[in-house]
């Protein structure tokens, strides 16, 4: 049986975690409305990334006995100015979750979850690919800058993303 204190924290990460779907939804939506769909399509395989993380806690909390609460989801923005400052807030977004996970991982750790830690071991090793993702294609945007050719090209490999 899981604690009501982790119960109530994983809870909290679920909702973040169909957050993070949101916000990549909303920008895969935006991305299409500027004609860069490669961009769309990578974001919308990054949507069900993270619904699955969702999936993953909420299956996680009823084989541990734990009740699931599913809250409001906010709201993200729908517009941004340009295809670096998605991805700047993309890259933001990765660490704000990093940050979320090890608090959960030292909630754990203080409540001698056992099971809870090394469950999030999985959540640990995937943000450093997910922070490490968002800044390399970052990178490549502010490298490629404002010219058109550049960004067509990354927009035409994003689109390879299954």
């Amino acid at each position: 049986m899981i604690s009501k204190i982790m119960e109530e924290a994983l809870n909290k990460q679920v909702n973040r975690e169909y957050y993070s779907a949101y916000l990549y939804l909303a920008m895969s939506a935006w991305f299409e409305s500027v004609n860069m769909k490669g961009f769309s399509k990578w974001m919308r395989v990054q949507a069900r990334e993270e619904q699955t993380h969702g999936d993953k806690f909420l299956e996680y909390l009823m084989a541990r006995g734990g009740k699931v609460y599913l809250g409001a989801i906010e709201a993200p923005k729908a517009k941004w100015a340009s295809a670096g400052k998605v991805f700047e807030e993309v890259y933001t977004h990765e660490q704000k979750v990093t940050g979320m996970i090890n608090t959960l991982v030292d909630l754990a750790i203080r409540e001698k979850d056992h099971a809870t830690f090394e469950m999030l071991q999985w959540f640990v090793k995937e943000q450093v690919e997910e922070e490490s993702n968002a800044s390399e294609i970052l990178a490549r945007i502010m490298t490629a800058g404002d010219v058109p050719g550049h960004l067509f090209y990354l927009d035409h490999q994003l689109g390879k993303r299954e």
